[in-house]
């Protein structure tokens, strides 16, 4: 896993920067959702994650639902075009397991993409998603703690 600017980021992984969204594709054809280290850093202690209901639609660059914490409020933005067939049922107990584990068990959705193919184009990953994210990090003043 690289380390930029106090961050996590796992190279195995396809980023968003800008919106601070990850995604990893699974062996059923889904794709798991989350959102990254820099965000959960920025947000600091989460008490609210409200992802929207399995059988949704979804597209990209749209909600796909709400995390809330002492000091922000606001949408974990889509990645990918697609029908949520799974919300992570930890978040309603333990919103903040995304502070602890934004990579495990922290996910915050399951998605069936319409075009993984093509929408992952636009998403980066392994050491272009690490040196994108660094220059964004770097461009924005952003660091972890």
């Amino acid at each position: 896993m690289a380390e930029v600017r106090g961050c996590n980021i796992p190279e195995d992984l396809y980023y968003w920067p800008e919106k601070h969204v990850w995604a990893s594709p699974q062996d059923d054809g889904s794709v798991k959702v989350g959102v990254t280290d820099v965000a959960q850093n920025m947000a600091k202690t989460i008490i609210s994650a409200l992802p929207k209901a399995a059988g949704r639609s979804t597209k990209k660059g749209r909600s796909l639902g709400t995390i809330e914490s002492g000091k922000w409020v606001g949408p974990v933005t889509s990645p990918l075009t697609g029908e949520i067939v799974e919300a992570n049922p930890v978040l309603s107990g333990d919103p903040s397991i995304i502070n602890r584990d934004p990579y495990g068990e922290g996910w915050f959705v399951r998605i069936n993409p319409a075009d993984w193919d093509g929408e992952s184009a636009d998403l980066v990953t392994g050491d272009e998603g690490v040196a994108s994210y660094q220059a964004f990090l770097e461009s924005e003043g952003i660091t972890c703690e």
